[in-house]
């Protein structure tokens, strides 16, 4: 029996393949038999190309439908998918296309899958074990080269199923789709989870307060990221009436502030849900669909998902093991060695700690960790109390080199205010090692296309702040 996820997931299809999976902004809709059919024409391309199954196929385009569709096509055709993001520079692309050699690359999908009516639809999945490579995904690459991740049918299929039953999608709900299906958020976790169901998603190319307030007068459950929410609480007509039909708000991608899950509570009477993950295992951890979701805690881990706290300290590097986790790094043995234990956990680099009920509570990244004067700080720690202080609206901290210390703690911040009433804040409820010796206050923080702060970027930028102290 062939284990293909195109087989897994088109199984999820609703039996009466008339009904609408993508619901458009212009107010048409595109069956899940017309998914269907295009998928089979465009494996039918790919394989009639001279595609075998273990090639890669690589897509950089806007998000668009056809971009699903090229997507389900390489999965059906046997084909490993690479998705790339559309903002890549051509260097960038340069670097992926030498690395994963794919046998086809795509860079205008509607084109593609305009000319793929011509071709004979494929009727049946390549057969595929669970063991087989579906998907590349190339990690941001911040420190070095990216890597790309190697996720299996099987470890794509065991995490959709996990999180289908774990947030209780159904054919009744209605997806609010805003996020790029370049990455693992927009590509495995929202749409698997919609076609397991065989459930209809509202489809933005984009996030805008505006078109997402409209569609949420048609959604039940919405997937974005922190920024996503700060900017809907942004705009006055976003409250509890916006809100009412949606029975589930899930947040994640980048750490979801407690004063934005408390803004959310108040303003619509509902918690966000936020769940931790990355390209490596996809969804690891998530609060739960019933019972209490706690502002700072990325919730239990999935059902078949072991995690543990590597060094035997309270705190420390996540390490986990299970189905859903990736096969190793693309033509990169030693890394991948590098990245697993002995005894087969993944070492993830996040560092947390998870509290005697069992939930976990993510610090940062251990490439993130500061040593100062010998001592450890944790950022997050610091952000937590720099973001309760009025007038502060975000924070990033930061070690940067200092001639005494070695390192250095430094608040990069969006808002307003004095830096020593901040520094003596600080000081006020950590220790002083802990507390920032500089204060930066900025308009904007960089992020990556996930919303994620680029700390690399802030180290880069304030290196020589204290050069000559």
């Amino acid at each position: 029996m062939s284990e293909n996820l195109y087989d897994r997931l088109a199984a999820g299809f609703p039996a009466d393949r008339t009904k609408p999976c993508f619901l458009l902004s212009d107010g048409s809709a595109v069956s899940y038999g017309e998914l269907e059919e295009q998928v089979g024409r465009v494996a039918g391309r790919l394989v009639a190309e001279g595609v075998q199954p273990g090639d890669r196929v690589a897509l950089q385009a806007e998000k668009s439908v056809a971009g699903v569709i090229v997507y389900l096509a390489a999965l059906k055709a046997g084909a490993v998918y690479l998705p790339l993001n559309a903002a890549y520079t051509p260097a960038e692309v340069d670097y992926f296309l030498k690395d994963a050699e794919p046998a086809v690359f795509i860079t205008d999908d509607v084109a593609y899958v305009r000319e793929a009516a011509n071709h004979r639809r494929l009727a049946r999945a390549v057969p595929r074990t669970a063991a087989d490579l579906a998907a590349i995904i190339y990690t941001s690459g911040t420190t070095g080269r990216s890597k790309g991740a190697m996720l299996s049918h099987g470890a794509l299929a065991a995490n959709a199923v996990a999180l289908h039953q774990a947030w209780g999608i159904t054919p009744d709900d209605v997806l609010l789709h805003a996020l790029p299906i370049f990455h693992v958020h927009g590509l495995f976790v929202a749409l698997h989870c919609a076609f397991l169901s065989g459930c209809p998603m509202v489809w933005l190319a984009k996030f805008s307060d505006g078109e997402v307030l409209a569609g949420l007068s048609r959604a039940t459950v919405m997937m974005g990221v922190p920024t996503f929410y700060t900017r809907l609480l942004a705009n006055p007509a976003f409250g509890a009436e916006a809100a009412a039909g949606v029975r589930l708000f899930i947040s994640g991608s980048a750490p979801l502030l407690p004063s934005t899950f408390a803004e959310f509570e108040a303003r619509t009477g509902q918690r966000i849900l936020e769940r931790y993950g990355m390209s490596e295992a996809v969804i690891i951890t998530t609060n739960p669909l019933h019972g209490e979701r706690i502002a700072g805690s990325v919730g239990f881990p999935l059902p078949g998902v072991e995690l543990r706290i590597g060094g035997g300290e309270e705190t420390g590097v996540i390490e986990i093991r299970g189905p859903s986790v990736f096969g190793g790094y693309w033509r990169m043995p030693e890394k991948t060695a590098e990245e697993f234990t002995a005894d087969g956990f993944f070492v993830t680099g996040d560092v947390g700690r998870q509290d005697a009920d069992g939930r976990v509570w993510i610090s940062g990244r251990a490439k993130d960790l500061i040593i100062s004067g010998g001592y450890n700080v944790y950022p997050k720690e610091v952000e937590l109390v720099l973001d309760e202080t009025s007038g502060v609206v975000e924070s990033a901290v930061i070690g940067v080199p200092h001639p005494d210390f070695g390192e250095a703690v430094v608040a990069v911040v969006i808002g307003r205010g004095e830096e020593a009433a901040l520094i003596a804040e600080a000081r006020r409820q950590l220790a002083a090692y802990k507390a920032p010796k500089r204060v930066v206050f900025v308009d904007e923080l960089p992020r990556n296309a996930m919303g994620k702060v680029q700390k690399n970027l802030l180290r880069d930028r304030y290196a020589g702040l204290f050069a000559g102290s």
